[in-house]
């Protein structure tokens, strides 16, 4: 029989009103923060920058001048070299603003023994280190409701300091789901956590937040004990968002009626992020971070070229 637990008290937070599953975010976040970074080392060297000719400062290449353009863009000192005329250009960098949503309710805490990490640890690593892929890349990171889009050194510490910040003045327990607040058009959102909430509720937010043609990407944190319903015999399990238990006496009775529900589950969100052209990807936590990290930066590299 596979174990599976809550994060005992001693990590959660310590004040009261966090006792339905926050994480004491200031204690854990240093070990997390340079796993973020580890795996986002990992990712970039396989990520290559969007090379195009456009508007900025970085130069890109010469090219042969062409009959009819501007002659203030030809590059005398290149041309002088041949006998050819050279125009400069200068490689696009119309950076893209990404918003990261990263679930931290008490669901959220659950960790079984196949597990690598909880799931809050897990979608912590995967959104920081995304934002910390992104700004090296020359975008812009946001976390919805909590910062403006940014393109600064350290987004992965400025982000968990707002992280640690904003457990501390909410006193409550983080909401399931993001705002539902529509994003600007030719953004994009990244949304993790584990989708566990009602299926209306998620359809709000994504609906919401995709309501002016913003583009986004679902990533569905999965414990692997989740998946398999493992136990068998007499089972009590514990509701983490309420004091509801549920006593069994023959769990395994169960497991195909709530392997069933949950496959239904996931469809059902699936289509709710393909109705507005976004993505969807499972994850489990028995698997590498950075192997769902690079997934989804290819989606947003796609993404971006849509746009």
């Amino acid at each position: 029989m596979v174990d599976a637990r809550l994060l005992d008290p001693s990590e959660r937070a310590a004040d009261a009103r966090h006792q339905r599953g926050a994480l004491d975010l200031a204690r854990r976040l240093p070990a997390l923060l340079v796993a973020a970074k580890d795996v986002a080392a990992t990712v970039m060297h396989g990520v290559h920058g969007r090379k195009r000719a456009g508007v900025g400062e970085t130069f890109w290449q010469f090219r042969p001048f062409v009959w009819g353009e501007s002659t203030t863009r030809i590059d005398w000192r290149r041309s002088a070299r041949d006998d050819r005329i050279y125009v400069r250009e200068r490689e696009w960098e119309a950076a893209h603003t990404v918003w990261i949503w990263m679930d931290r309710s008490a669901s959220m805490a659950y960790a079984s023994t196949l597990a690598m990490q909880p799931k809050l640890d897990r979608a912590l690593v995967l959104g920081l280190a995304l934002a910390d892929l992104l700004v090296r890349g020359g975008e812009r990171v946001g976390l919805p409701g909590l910062t403006r889009a940014l393109a600064t050194r350290g987004i992965v510490e400025r982000f968990a300091q707002v992280l640690i910040e904003d457990e501390r003045t909410t006193g409550a327990n983080p909401a399931e789901l993001p705002p539902a607040d529509a994003l600007p058009p030719r953004t994009q959102a990244v949304l993790i956590g584990d989708f566990l909430s009602a299926l209306n509720d998620i359809r709000a937010a994504i609906h919401g937040m995709a309501s002016r043609g913003a583009r986004g990407h679902v990533v569905m944190i999965a414990d692997p004990v989740e998946e398999t319903f493992p136990f068998t015999g007499h089972t009590e399990f514990l509701d983490v968002d309420s004091s509801a238990t549920l006593r069994v006496g023959e769990a395994q009775s169960f497991r195909a009626d709530y392997i069933a529900r949950l496959a239904a589950h996931r469809d059902a969100v699936r289509e709710i992020c393909l109705s507005r052209g976004w993505s969807f990807t499972l994850h489990r936590t028995d698997k590498p971070a950075a192997q769902a990290l690079l997934a989804l930066r290819m989606r947003l590299e796609a993404g971006q070229g849509a746009a």
